[in-house]
């Protein structure tokens, strides 16, 4: 009889122990996520702003969404519009807001629609117009750069930092007839490189350019995308839409992708068919203009090209022919100038070169 109090005791101090034991695993460790003024708490969606400070030049206020999903899992991040006319990705971002719905996500997605205010607000093709900088270009960036470098740091430090996945969206600029392709970057991890391909695949493209000449030091990252592999994030780049133009069907093709990578990585429900045979891509030389001029094409984008094909011309303002295009390799035109004009050193072409193993 002494004994059976001490054993009731003991099995309530195990019971107790267990229970306190249960109850922190099964603790959210993120009932809330912020990104610059957006916090959502779990099965909501918060939108707000990443507020880059002025420095040498003015500040910038970017533009984010939180999607905090009713249940734990991945932090995907999503951001486009590092160059401001690359409309289709943007308003594809944009419309992806509002179609994820956080209590059918597990897990977190951060979506950055547009990165260069100013290009976008300016109709400025390419480049950052308040300090004449390219966007993603300078990353990881500087706290004391200028707008396009304070941007890059905070993007670098809030938005591809925390997350565990990344897709940077491009498109055709106003000067770019482009056809749509990812890029897929080894990065010499194989795991995570498995990783990123079946992002990739899944997200259904079927023009893939293999990416492996991207810089490997995480401090000198350069590009976005570079900036999550150096960190060991599995990512990837796509690119739809062409020559500014915002077509339902380039922009379904960046919303659809964006849902099936989160049914791919387990955040939404529903199964997923990877593209079948895609076509692969190892180098993707370029044809740039010798003259400035009048620019010609005499192909269009996806069109197949041997090496040596004329695939346009430069005429001066009267009409004289003063420098032809041909083709660098035999590939797949995935980039020709949509617009005629033209001036030393702009790229008029772009071709993909087929890679014998992917």
């Amino acid at each position: 009889m002494i004994m059976k109090p001490k054993i009731v005791f003991a099995s309530l101090a195990a019971a107790v122990a267990f229970a306190s034991f249960a109850s922190a695993q099964t603790r959210d460790a993120h009932p809330t996520f912020t990104v610059g003024s957006a916090t959502a708490s779990r099965g909501q969606t918060a939108t707000g702003v990443i507020a880059v400070p002025a420095g040498s030049d003015a500040a910038l206020n970017i533009a984010v969404a939180v999607v905090h999903g009713a249940r734990p899992g991945p932090v995907l991040a999503l951001v486009a519009g590092s160059h401001g006319t690359e409309y289709t990705s943007i308003i594809g971002l944009e419309r992806l807001i509002g179609l994820v719905d956080p209590a059918q996500v597990s897990g977190t997605v951060i979506i950055v629609p547009l990165v260069n205010v100013p290009s976008f607000e300016r109709v400025v093709p390419h480049l950052n117009p308040v300090d004449g900088k390219n966007m993603n270009r300078f990353y990881p960036g500087k706290a004391d750069g200028t707008q396009t470098e304070r941007a890059s740091l905070l993007i670098t430090r809030q938005v591809i930092e925390p997350a565990d996945h990344v897709i940077d969206f491009h498109g055709g600029d106003l000067d770019e007839s482009l056809r749509p392709y990812s890029y897929w970057t080894r990065s010499g991890n194989e795991k995570q490189d498995a990783l990123s391909r079946g992002m990739v695949l899944a997200f259904g493209l079927d023009h893939i350019i293999i990416s492996a000449d991207r810089p490997k030091d995480p401090a000198a990252s350069r590009y976005l995308e570079n900036t999550a592999t150096t960190r060991g994030k599995p990512s990837l780049t796509v690119e739809a839409g062409h020559a500014g133009t915002v077509e339902t069907d380039d922009v379904m093709v960046l919303v659809n992708g964006s849902l099936s990578v989160m049914r791919h990585l387990k955040m939404l429900p529903g199964t997923v068919t990877p593209v079948q045979n895609p076509v692969w891509f190892d180098a993707v030389p370029s044809v740039t203009s010798d003259v400035s001029g009048i620019f010609y094409p005499l192909v269009r984008r996806g069109a197949f090209v041997t090496k040596g094909m004329k695939i346009g011309y430069v005429t001066d303002y009267i009409g004289k022919t003063i420098f032809e295009a041909r083709a660098p390799a035999d590939g797949v035109v995935l980039f020709i100038r949509a617009i005629p004009s033209s001036v030393k050193g702009d790229t008029l072409a772009s071709v993909g070169t087929v890679a014998k193993t992917p």
